[in-house]
């Protein structure tokens, strides 16, 4: 996306509250942009209304909050992000079937074809968290796109050769737009917790179809717990940061949640 201003390219577009146009950061306030509706800016009322801004980074990225109200907005792809998606969904692949460097590992999951399996579901959980930042964010009225970044894209194909380490970050929902401090708080639940979900429904198709597909289902379910336990730590980028910051009480039920779900999986496994 283009700046509307002075046409420079940019990855996290700031979008005018008033005239709904998108620009870049020097451009982003109603002044620098000539904005044909600034007679309409005012100082905000309601404390509890944001602006979210991320000047994104390789691994970081900063939040601001400014008072503004929020329009919905339908769901929708750029070519660009299921590129991004493409090239993600490939490299978790690859961490799927990274299990199967051991033949033991392949012997216990059942041969080649659940380990493929495996790997769609391991790419599924990945995809489905992303996917529900995003939704939840678009529902919104935010701009919201999956990203790859390179640090993490490079940590995760490491992963896939790496016998010590396994990680799961190749990129990230990027977010810009205007929304309350409740909403950035759901958008940043709605991964997590559809990790703690999968990993429920899996525990149950471990419990109730017992044979070959058992092991199968018992890893799709530790995965799932893994993915929502990490992402729900109170720490930096996370996902639990951003969910404790605006409501203590729910980050304390998901995380307690996902940290019982996962000491199980440790348990079984």
């Amino acid at each position: 996306m283009r700046c509307q201003k002075c046409g420079e390219e940019i990855f996290l577009p700031f979008r005018c509250p008033y005239c709904g146009g998108y620009f870049c950061a020097e451009h982003r306030l109603p002044e620098n942009h000539e904005c044909p509706k600034i007679e309409m800016a005012r100082a905000p009322t309601e404390e509890d209304q944001t602006r979210v801004s991320q000047a994104w980074k390789p691994i970081e990225y900063t939040i601001t909050y400014i008072p503004v109200e929020t329009a919905r907005r339908k769901i929708y792809f750029s070519p660009k992000e299921v590129m991004h998606l493409a090239v993600a969904a490939l490299v978790v692949f690859g961490i799927g079937l990274s299990l199967g460097v051991s033949s033991r590992a392949i012997q216990n999951i059942g041969g080649v074809p659940m380990l493929f399996a495996f790997g769609f579901i391991v790419t599924a959980s990945f995809l489905t968290h992303e996917l529900a930042h995003k939704f939840a964010a678009q529902k919104t009225g935010l701009w919201a796109e999956f990203r790859i970044m390179l640090f993490g894209l490079v940590l995760t194909a490491i992963s896939i050769v790496s016998p010590l380490f396994k990680i799961v970050s190749p990129g990230a929902v990027v977010v810009s737009g205007l929304t309350s401090r409740r909403n950035f708080g759901k958008i940043s639940i709605a991964g997590p917790l559809t990790n703690i979900l999968l990993s429920i429904v899996f525990l149950a198709a471990h419990f109730a179809f017992a044979g070959k597909f058992s092991y199968l289902f018992l890893l799709s379910f530790a995965i799932n717990a893994w993915i929502a336990f990490i992402n729900l730590i109170p720490f930096g980028v996370l996902d639990g940061y951003k969910i404790f910051l605006w409501n203590k009480e729910v980050w304390a039920l998901a995380f307690a949640t996902s940290l019982a779900l996962t000491v199980v999986s440790f348990i079984l496994l």
